[in-house]
């Protein structure tokens, strides 16, 4: 049976030992991903994390309060079967990294992301061995084909579950550099996260702040630092 069941019908929810890593059972009921297939993953802690969501769930089960399980399932069921496609797609991001697309004005801004942007564009060059250019504007600028195929290696070192959180950490920030930063230890996702929304936050002090956009914001926000927690279950 379906761990994703319309109702809550166990009693309690606790990790297991089990080939390959962990697992959740639901009243000695091992847990099973949407596709049907076991969901076992690598730590106690992330099994931990899934256990307490599914002890958690009141009446009917909402997957929409489950991120852990969601990030699980989404592991096993598309990344292992896409891994090639998705590590791809992610370091096709270093051909255009937000990082490397500056303002043309005003000048505080264009500090701005000098500021923030050019040590991490330092770290990628001496720790990487990924030196990427600059430039004003948004017409695309090719990058060294020797950088972006080291940014690609270093996506596809990743495990399934890695790739996963990674997967949302480059997609919400619009940068592999702040990615790989943050999964590196280079930054904590906080940092990350507003290094990556400096020209959202310079429109905002300019034209004011507008409901909706902020709550798509909080979205964002939300899922990022979730990938990052995900990403910290992994090993």
């Amino acid at each position: 049976m379906s761990g994703w069941a319309a109702k809550r019908f166990w009693k309690e929810a606790r990790v297991d030992v089990c080939d390959g890593g962990f697992t959740v059972t639901l009243d000695g009921r091992a847990v099973k991903t949407p596709a049907k297939a076991a969901l076992v993953v690598p730590t106690r802690a992330m099994a931990e994390a899934m256990a307490a969501e599914w002890d958690a769930q009141q009446g009917k089960v909402n997957p929409a309060t489950m991120p852990v399980t969601r990030a699980a399932n989404s592991a096993i069921d598309k990344v292992t079967a896409q891994f090639d496609e998705i590590v791809g797609l992610l370091a096709a991001y270093g051909g255009s990294d937000l990082l490397c697309y500056r303002a043309l004005g005003p000048a505080e801004l264009i500090a701005r992301q000098a500021a923030g942007w050019d040590p991490l564009l330092d770290w990628s060059a001496e720790a990487l061995g990924a030196p990427l250019r600059v430039t004003q504007g948004v017409v695309h600028l090719a990058q060294d084909p020797q950088s972006l195929e080291r940014l690609r290696a270093r996506v596809a070192a990743l495990g399934v579950f890695e790739l996963t959180a990674f997967h949302d950490l480059v997609a919400i920030s619009g940068s592999l550099v702040l990615a790989l930063a943050v999964i590196d230890g280079r930054l904590a996702a906080e940092v990350a996260w507003a290094l990556s929304r400096i020209d959202e936050v310079w429109q905002t002090e300019l034209w004011g702040h507008d409901e909706e956009a902020d709550l798509a914001e909080a979205v964002r926000h939300d899922g990022f630092l979730q990938a990052d927690r995900f990403y910290r279950m992994c090993g």
